[in-house]
């Protein structure tokens, strides 16, 4: 049962950070287990249940990231990742077909809760864009969910050219590369980091989140501008 990280796992996130060594590492590995990686693996599976609890027709797969960095980025972060994530998305048949995705992250300087939308594929935000062209009333009523509340932020990076027309209120979210909904939280004292809390934290901001990924998953039914 999880019951909340501690100052060691962030003293280890730091550590990592610093001394992105393979001798470094090993001699702190059992810190990383138990301080970080197993609960990790504790929290997403508590989440992943009440999440099926409270949206049993849906399918939401969860993983967890291991430390351990792709050989291809190694030159580029060291060895090891300084962070960790579990996701929690419906299955797919390829890496290549994006989902939404909900998601919670503990990095050195705070922790993160959110929904992103990554696309490997450009086409793939072609028919997001269509699809908003088409019905735009159906994004406006969650641009309007987003700007009515301070916790989440619209993230992505966007197209230096515009790639269409819409009105104000859509601008923000029409000419992305990808979208993301993030909160970050600082380790405060008392903050639901440290205790069984957390899963409920973020059981909560995945609800609030819910209609921004149904909207996501929607686009699986567009036609690929492609063919």
């Amino acid at each position: 049962m999880f019951q909340g990280f501690t100052d060691e796992t962030i003293q280890f996130m730091w550590g990592i950070r610093f001394n992105n060594r393979r001798d470094w590492f090993l001699q702190h590995k059992p810190v990383y287990l138990s301080s970080f990686y197993e609960p990790m693996k504790e929290l997403a599976a508590e989440v992943q249940q009440k999440m099926l609890q409270k949206y049993p027709k849906l399918e939401l797969n969860v993983k967890v990231t291991r430390i351990y960095r792709d050989a291809r980025r190694v030159k580029y972060g060291g060895l090891y990742k300084d962070h960790l994530w579990l996701v929690l998305h419906a299955p797919r048949e390829d890496s290549w077909t994006p989902e939404p995705a909900f998601y919670f992250e503990a990095r050195p300087e705070e922790y993160e809760i959110g929904m992103g939308y990554w696309c490997p594929k450009p086409s793939y935000m072609e028919k997001y864009r269509r699809k908003v062209l088409r019905e735009p009333a159906k994004l406006e009523k969650l641009a309007h969910r987003l700007n009515h509340q301070k916790q989440f932020v619209l993230e992505g990076d966007e197209y230096k050219r515009p790639k269409g027309e819409v009105s104000d209120l859509l601008k923000p979210w029409f000419n992305r590369k990808s979208i993301g909904l993030s909160c970050a939280k600082p380790y405060d004292e008392g903050s639901p980091f440290f205790g069984p809390e957390l899963v409920d934290e973020i059981v909560d901001a995945f609800c609030w989140l819910m209609p921004f990924y149904r909207y996501f998953k929607e686009i699986e039914l567009e036609p690929d501008p492609n063919e």
